[in-house]
């Protein structure tokens, strides 16, 4: 088997297995060793050979992997985690928020957090509230209505 032959399998290698690896480094990787087959299959050199699949498989992964990574994954939405993921929901307030900034503790999802009230305004256990913003120490919160 040729030097070119190896070059070959090892890149069709790379690209299966860039189905199950993602971020489109072994493609690029595998382009290099693309690049080094056809360099050995014209100049059979391993040297020659070698310097090429390096050069390939750098410059894939500074010209070829960004431009792949725009084209897929441009869509891919960020995930909401912690307080972010909470921004919206509705909860109840568990313990009195005072007036004044001053927080208090409201419940959202089963889920016991820190909130302090967007108008200042005191809210009472009970109260229903918006998540409206969600802080390092606190969330701001909306009333949407009172419990009587």
């Amino acid at each position: 088997m040729s030097d070119w032959q190896i070059w070959l399998v090892l890149a069709l290698l790379l690209f299966v297995a860039e189905m199950f690896a993602p971020g489109f480094w072994l493609i690029s990787v595998g382009l290099g060793a693309l690049v080094a087959a056809g360099v050995g299959l014209v100049l059979p050199n391993f040297m020659l050979e070698f310097l090429s699949f390096a050069g390939g498989a750098l410059a894939s992964l500074f010209g070829v992997r960004p431009m792949l990574l725009r084209r897929f994954h441009h869509g891919t939405p960020a995930v909401r985690t912690n307080v972010d993921a909470l921004i919206g929901k509705t909860g109840y307030v568990s313990a009195r928020i005072e007036a004044g900034s001053r927080p208090g503790r409201v419940k959202v999802d089963g889920e016991d957090w820190r909130g302090v009230s967007v108008d200042d305004a005191p809210l009472e256990p009970g109260t229903k509230v918006t998540v409206l913003l969600g802080g390092i120490r606190d969330m701001l919160m909306g009333t949407v209505d009172k419990k009587s």
